[in-house]
């Protein structure tokens, strides 16, 4: 998408944030405050999915060197720009009924994540590589949508969003109601469908 288009979009959206604002600037000496204070709101949201969307591709696999290409910038300056913003969540709490499953990417974490929901594991959380799990005494299921869609509909079917957006997915989970199954005696069950 060429720079301008995307400008555009960018716009459009800050104007649909406050509708208040276009018709003041005509008039209205604030309403260019406001402008800014809403300008400096997106420009945060916009770094956050940046972000998300690094942490993203590396779940994908990439490499610092691949990421730093795609922000015209070397391997070094993005890993010490956004490596500690991605970095890992705290461990496992002491009761035992939260753990971490990692190395997950993206292309295998919904697997291992419905593998372990049938266990009563269900997801409270997500960064690089990694959701953090916690027990229950029912099976779930886990789903990804992009977070570019709608999810009023997986809302209104019982879904919660899991954590906030991790850009470009958004996690949900739902209870099936179902006694989890009993846990194997050994081995790392969760990580093995």
């Amino acid at each position: 998408m060429p720079d301008a288009a995307l400008t555009q979009l960018l716009s459009d959206a800050i104007a649909k944030a406050d509708p208040e604002i276009d018709p003041g600037l005509d008039h209205d000496p604030a309403a260019y405050l406001a402008l800014v204070r809403l300008t400096s709101q997106a420009r945060e949201s916009v770094d956050e999915l940046l972000v998300s969307a690094i942490a993203a591709a590396r779940s994908a696999g990439h490499s610092w060197d691949t990421v730093g290409a795609a922000l015209g910038m070397s391997r070094q300056a993005a890993q010490q720009r956004f490596g500690k913003r991605i970095g890992d969540a705290p461990d496992t709490d002491p009761d035992g009924r939260t753990r971490r499953l990692t190395p997950l990417t993206a292309f295998n974490e919904m697997r291992i994540l419905n593998h372990a929901g049938s266990y009563g594991w269900h997801s409270v959380g997500f960064g690089t590589l990694f959701h953090t799990v916690r027990k229950s005494e029912e099976q779930w299921e886990h789903t990804r949508v992009s977070a570019l869609a709608s999810r009023q509909k997986l809302e209104s079917d019982g879904w919660q969003k899991v954590g906030t957006l991790w850009f470009p997915w958004a996690y949900f989970k739902r209870p099936l109601g179902i006694p989890a199954l009993p846990e194997p005696v050994s081995g790392d069950y969760l990580m093995e469908p």
